[in-house]
């Protein structure tokens, strides 16, 4: 049975906040008290509700499959929990628990619909509930999507250049190929290598390698157009497609970017400012050729690149 405490305590519930509790009082005969002990449950998720619970004291915790998971919810005295269920008639979705003693009146379905039709006041309050529960929910929703981008971004990112790593070439470039000979557009292909550099890594030490890397890496990718794609292939070597250009325009953009690290990656050492140079290798896309195959042809250009004397660039054609 409700007590008159507990008709105290269920006026500063937010589901009557502000409202008088007249019109509605001969309802609450209909409700019954409900106590829990801590870790005991209110409702699993699967199972049928007939309930809105209102929190006279105590706390409940709201996981999404099981307590083994992160809480996805807190509530305490004057919160309620349930009314998702008892609204759309389904079953309970998560689980929740009393995280300590906990007391509760149980509201049937019926009779929380008497208490709408008696008091325009517990309707707008109900609504406010519901909605704040649901903006919770998509801003945890957004807070996970946020997660998993950045989870997917470190996983498709080279932690020392901060260009794309292989593992996002693999999948990335094939599906950029395949828009080209969908589209009937040409693509070429960039294999850009810095020259020298173990003898640089050898004589200056890792961390000025790994410096020069990071200069390069970044001079190269300030220097392609929005749609060119650049990945670091392995080692010093860094792999750029360029959709929609032909052998001829990829000839000048190997060339702009040859200059540019040849005239901006320049390290101090204690032997003075060490210049850093690149070979690279261009071809384009023959048709259905693969990733593989074009792969194969402009690596095979940028052997020639070194093999005539470094900081050139060279074609497979």
């Amino acid at each position: 049975m409700i007590d008159f405490e507990d008709r105290r305590q269920l006026e500063r519930a937010k589901l009557f906040a502000n409202i008088s509790l007249e019109s509605i009082e001969h309802l609450f005969e209909h409700c019954r008290r409900v106590n829990l002990k801590r870790g005991e449950h209110l409702l699993e998720a699967g199972a049928a509700n007939n309930h809105l619970y209102l929190i006279l004291d105590g706390e409940l915790r709201v996981y999404p499959a099981d307590s083994s998971l992160p809480e996805h919810a807190v509530f305490g005295d004057g919160d309620c929990v349930g009314e998702m269920s008892l609204l759309d008639r389904q079953s309970a979705s998560a689980l929740i628990l009393a995280a300590k003693d906990t007391r509760l009146v149980a509201i049937p379905h019926e009779v929380l619909w008497s208490m709408v039709d008696c008091s325009h006041g517990v309707a707008r309050h109900l609504l406010a509930i519901m909605a704040g529960r649901m903006r919770d929910d998509n801003l945890a929703l957004v807070a996970s999507q946020n997660q998993s981008l950045e989870f997917e971004q470190a996983t498709s990112v080279d932690a020392l250049t901060g260009v794309h790593n292989r593992r996002w070439l693999l999948e990335t470039y094939p599906r950029a190929i395949a828009r080209c000979e969908r589209d009937g557009e040409p693509l070429s292909m960039v294999i850009a290598d810095i020259d020298l550099f173990k003898h640089f890594n050898d004589r200056f030490g890792h961390l000025a390698g790994d410096a020069v890397l990071r200069r390069v890496a970044r001079k190269l990718a300030d220097g392609l157009r929005a749609q060119d794609l650049i990945a670091r292939y392995g080692g010093e070597e860094f792999l750029i497609l360029l959709p929609h250009s032909g052998l001829d325009e990829a000839l000048l953009i190997a060339e702009r970017l040859r200059g540019l690290v040849a005239a901006g990656c320049g390290l101090d050492t204690d032997e003075g400012v060490q210049s850093a140079t690149i070979s690279c290798g261009v071809a384009q896309m023959a048709p259905g050729e693969s990733l593989e195959g074009l792969t194969f042809r402009t690596d095979a250009a940028l052997r020639r690149a070194k093999e005539n004397g470094r900081d050139r660039v060279e074609t497979a054609e």
